[in-house]
């Protein structure tokens, strides 16, 4: 077996090892209820907003990326869509500096913006993103979740539309990833952050 096979087989190995002692929070159904719920609030707000410009949405890659793309198919209302990419987490468990991989469009200015993101934990990262597109000249921003940590202490910005509320604990799943594994569950779990 070469190394590159060796290499292979120990991250298959790792990856799983991740999920030996893991915890379902939130099975399937769940999950798609919760998308449903942001679903139904965007809509309430936006569906009969005449007179203004379509607001623009933009999703926060790459956690983000399959809570927006099924967001996106439950919208009733005209809307524009774009993507930023700003991470603080990287392939680590806890959260360091922010860093803009793609930064706002320009088109953001005297706009209703939008953010679609999977988790707000800390608040660090959403509010730097909220931030910048306040300085860039938005009208407005809003923030539309998956899921809101329970972290037990204030955060630095807050969640306009929620899907659910997770327990304070190192969750995976539903674009949501542990060490860079795993954003494909179709449910939300937590593992022990020493797993990895």
């Amino acid at each position: 077996m070469s190394k590159t096979d060796n290499d292979c087989k120990s991250q298959k190995e790792q990856a799983r090892a991740l999920m030996n002692n893991a915890e379902l929070l939130f099975d399937e159904m769940a999950v798609q209820a919760a998308v449903d719920k942001v679903a139904q609030q965007l809509n309430g707000r936006f569906d009969h907003e005449d007179g203004k410009p379509f607001p623009l949405l933009l999703c926060v890659m790459g956690g983000a990326v399959v809570f927006c793309g099924q967001l996106l198919t439950r919208l009733t209302f005209p809307l524009e869509f774009d993507y930023i990419h700003v991470t603080r987490y990287g392939n680590r468990a806890m959260g360091g500096e922010i860093q803009w991989k793609v930064e706002p469009p320009q088109t953001v200015k005297g706009r209703t913006v939008v953010v679609v993101d999977d988790i707000l934990d800390e608040g660090e990262t959403l509010a730097d993103i909220k931030q910048r597109l306040l300085d860039m000249g938005a009208a407005q921003v809003l923030i539309a979740t998956f899921a809101d940590k329970d972290i037990g202490k204030s955060k630095p910005v807050t969640a306009d539309f929620i899907g659910l509320t997770v327990p304070n604990k190192f969750v995976v799943g539903y674009g949501m990833d542990a060490y860079g594994y795993w954003r494909n569950l179709p449910g939300l779990w937590a593992i022990p952050t020493g797993s990895a």
